[in-house]
């Protein structure tokens, strides 16, 4: 159940239509998904779309690792919406189809690539463990510094944000795939 509506442009106030054309106006083609809940607030929208954007694009690190980063928070959450178009967009970036399946399936994946490992291991332990241990924040430091670990807590906090609104809100995913609870 879709707990909101999805305005169509001409029911929208004019804050919310400034809102909608400001998300259109960069390097995204289509409103969905949290979005929708955005033109709840308007100002809120415009400030955290802005960080999204940075988060998606503006990062130091390549697409296929914070795809990784995003999926990994998609499945922690449940957040379908989130899964569904992320996995997509991990596996068109380079992420293995089998790395995409573990994930899902709640599994560590048997990685081809060191750097996914240290992705996958940050993640994992921002998320479940709310930090990094001095071992692995050395790790990460010397692996990718400190400038791309900050941005990987961007989009590991941002996403956590959005599956929040998703799983709030309700919001349907197209095709109506659910993930499997995390038990």
């Amino acid at each position: 159940m879709n707990r909101l509506p999805h305005l169509t442009y001409d029911e929208m106030e004019a804050d919310q239509q400034a809102l909608h054309d400001e998300i259109l106006s960069g390097p995204r083609t289509r409103i969905a998904g949290p979005m929708h809940a955005w033109f709840l607030n308007p100002e809120y929208g415009s400030l955290v779309q802005k960080v999204g954007a940075f988060c998606r694009y503006g990062t130091s690190l390549p697409p296929r690792l914070s795809e990784l980063a995003i999926i990994i928070v998609a499945r922690h959450w449940n957040a379908n919406v989130e899964w569904f178009a992320h996995s997509k967009i991990a596996l068109e970036n380079g992420v293995a189809q089998s790395t995409v399946d573990s994930i899902e399936n709640n599994q560590r994946p048997g990685f081809e690539h060191a750097d996914e490992a240290l992705i996958y291991d940050l993640t994992k332990s921002i998320l479940e463990t709310k930090g990094l241990s001095d071992e692995l924040f050395q790790k990460a430091t010397d692996e990718m510094g400190n400038k791309t670990l900050l941005e990987l807590t961007a989009i590991v906090g941002y996403y956590c944000n959005v599956a929040i609104q998703l799983n709030v809100f309700d919001i349907a995913e197209p095709e109506g795939r659910i993930l499997k609870s995390v038990d």
